[in-house]
């Protein structure tokens, strides 16, 4: 027998030995993809707002098949040369960390009793099964783990849960020249290791857009779970970081590059025997934004001082905040934006310059250049016969509707008057002439049945209730008022409520679309806050420009430029008209001049901490929206303070003066 084995062992050298040699010394070609630095963006001067700040990091690059047990030997072997901290861990990721010390797992499948060793045919269990009662059995013993050991489990963890042939960053932060000198020295008893470098976001300009620039995913966090399989698709790792939200998720696929490619040999033993760079990848491409950062930290100053007035005047008790956008009208480019959003229940105030696209709000009579325009439009009204009797409403069951001046200030008013004093009693008649009402004092009010989609369809051709097509992700449209009661009978005071700004709700976006179309002659312009996109060199400047936005008109409003002009020059005397109730008072010393309308819209606080919200306190929707120079506007914006208790600060008009002053001056419009 022996004899016979020798011969055995004699012939597999000589027959099969080169065989069994190569199989030993096989290698598969793989491709391994590397992260590239994501890319810039910068504001429309050049001025940087959002970079990198790279740190040097150790990595690891699992091999495909790796056991737990090199893992573990590996974590032993680096934490001789670098500090971890411990992180959070659960019981079984502890457990997990004991099991892999070398010959631990066959020692605690000993020490456990056989019932749970082998099944009720006692049969040895699956190695999976068996693994899960080795777990068991260690919590049930107690896991008593030192700081040191806690530190070497959490680093256990991050290598152990890598994707593979996927890179993790073991520590990228507060790391030591001498600790990467010491890896460096020692990366071949460390297979997987090696030295590189991460990035994180930095704001250079402050974070006065930081919600507006959005946010980029942690490793940990990776690809979103909702766009995970889309991504997977396009060639993305699981664990890499990705724009999660507003233009670092809009922009994603320029920002983020193109992946550098690698072809890595593994060995039979599944390590990496050698690598090749074969496609050193494209770094992100920048942005290259509309707002001027200068322009944008002055906006936001103005904003937190008129908010911080308001708040010292005691009418933000049950505030949402304050909200500003200034846009070219002429283009849609975006200038500037902020937003203050204010907690109620707490005080506490936060950034919220996204709130301009995601928050809606009633922006009662400010929205009344749309219903004196659509009326035109209509034809209940000419350029030369507009005027109408300035008469209040009398409805059953329901308070007077009527003008904030006291009955009887206006027998009549032509359109321009109306506007300038915001006449409520004015938009109505408007409302019930394009709806054929049949109108007696407290009496119900019969109208047609479309009035609603009527006066909602011109709206919309300005940009009131619909998306204004901003670059930008996550925005939304306001509130649509229902149009019938539940016993399916029209409501026909909401009707009238429509047309004077007291119905739907909006949203900032929408109120500054919508002045910007009548600023600029009847084009609804798409709202873009992105002018350019620019490739980055290999040395990390800007390189050549790939693409430009171009203005892009959303549609054309039917109106005529004599139609335009009454609206136009009623703006324009609701800033420099002499009348006592003239509503934009305070911004009639600007020059250049400046065309407004000023809203007022009454509503209630309603606490979310209450869910009965019985007695709700009554508040007002202060807003504006404005444009200038009036012979040839070249910025529009759009201003509202919601749920205040008074507006007797005319806060929206503080802050458009003050914007305007500081817009002129960095121009040079305005005085010398």
């Amino acid at each position: 027998m022996f004899a016979l084995l020798v011969g055995q062992l004699a012939y597999l050298q000589i027959v099969y030995g080169g065989k069994f040699v190569a199989e030993v010394n096989r290698t598969d070609k793989t491709v391994m993809s590397g992260n590239v630095p994501r890319g810039m963006i910068y504001d429309s001067k050049g001025r940087l707002l959002v970079g990198n700040s790279t740190e040097n990091a150790i990595t690891y690059t699992k091999s495909s098949s790796v056991k737990s047990s090199d893992i573990y030997q590996i974590v032993n072997r680096l934490t001789k040369y670098v500090s971890f901290e411990k992180e959070s861990l659960s019981t079984r990721d502890k457990a997990d960390y004991i099991l892999a010390a070398p010959g631990k797992s066959a020692k605690v499948a000993k020490q456990m009793p056989k019932s749970q060793r082998v099944d009720s045919n006692g049969d040895q269990l699956s190695p999976s099964k068996l693994y899960n009662n080795e777990i068991k059995y260690i919590k049930e013993e107690g896991i008593h783990l030192n700081s040191e050991e806690l530190a070497k489990a959490s680093v256990f963890k991050k290598m152990s849960s890598a994707y593979s042939l996927s890179t993790v960053f073991l520590k990228d932060t507060n790391l030591t020249s001498k600790e990467i000198a010491q890896v460096s020295e020692h990366l071949t008893e460390l297979p997987g290791v090696n030295i590189g470098t991460n990035w994180n976001r930095e704001y250079p300009q402050g974070k006065s857009i930081a919600s507006i620039i959005g946010g980029v995913s942690t490793e940990k966090q990776g690809i979103p779970d909702d766009e995970l399989n889309q991504m997977l698709a396009a060639g993305y790792s699981r664990n890499d970081r990705v724009g999660t939200s507003y233009l670092e998720k809009s922009y994603e696929s320029i920002l983020s590059g193109t992946k550098s490619q690698r072809e890595v040999q593994i060995g039979g033993n599944n390590q990496i025997k050698k690598s090749k760079l074969v496609y050193k990848g494209e770094k992100g491409g920048n942005l290259n934004l509309t707002l001027d950062s200068k322009f944008q930290k002055k906006v936001k100053s103005i904003l937190d001082s008129t908010y911080s007035a308001a708040q010292a005047d005691g009418v933000t008790q049950y505030s949402d905040g304050a909200y500003v956008v200034v846009m070219n009208p002429k283009t849609g480019a975006i200038m500037a934006m902020s937003g203050i959003r204010n907690d109620p229940t707490t005080g506490k105030t936060t950034e919220d310059s996204l709130g301009v696209i995601n928050r809606a709000f009633v922006m009662g009579s400010a929205v009344k250049g749309a219903t004196v325009l659509g009326a035109l439009m209509d034809g209940v009204i000419t350029p030369t016969n507009n005027t109408q009797a300035d008469v209040p409403i009398y409805l059953p069951g329901t308070a007077i509707k009527k003008s904030v001046y006291p009955i009887g200030t206006f027998s009549s008013l032509n359109a321009e008057m109306a506007l300038q004093v915001s006449s409520n009693e004015y938009m109505m008649a408007l409302a019930m002439k394009e709806a054929n009402a049949k109108y007696t004092p407290n009496s119900y009010i019969h109208m047609d049945s479309d009035i609603f989609s009527k006066m909602r369809g011109y709206f919309n051709q300005f940009g009131l209730g619909v998306k204004t097509g901003v670059d930008i992700s996550g925005e939304t449209t306001g509130l649509v008022g229902s149009t019938h009661n539940s016993d399916g009978q029209l409501k026909t005071g909401s009707a009238l409520d429509l047309s004077f700004g007291n119905y739907d709700s909006y949203t900032l976006m929408e109120m500054a679309q919508y002045i910007s179309t009548i600023a600029n002659g009847g084009y609804r312009m798409r709202p873009y806050i992105v002018q350019s996109i620019q490739k980055t060199n290999d040395n990390g400047k800007k390189g050549a420009i790939q693409s430009v936005t171009q203005p892009k008109v959303l549609n054309r409003v039917g109106f005529t430029n004599s139609e335009l002009n009454v609206v136009r020059r009623g703006m324009y005397a609701a800033v420099h008209g002499t009348n006592g109730w003239t509503t934009a008072t305070k911004l009639k010393d600007l020059t250049p001049a400046v065309a407004a309308k000023t809203g007022t819209a009454q509503t209630f606080y309603f606490n979310p901490k209450d869910p009965n919200n019985t007695n709700p306190p009554e508040t007002i929707n202060n807003s504006l929206v404005s444009f200038g120079p009036y012979d040839d506007p070249n910025i529009a914006m759009a201003v509202v303070f919601p749920n205040i208790t008074s507006e007797s600060g005319n806060y929206s008009q503080v802050v458009a003066k003050a914007i305007y002053e500081y817009y002129y001056k960095m121009t040079g419009q305005g005085k010398d």
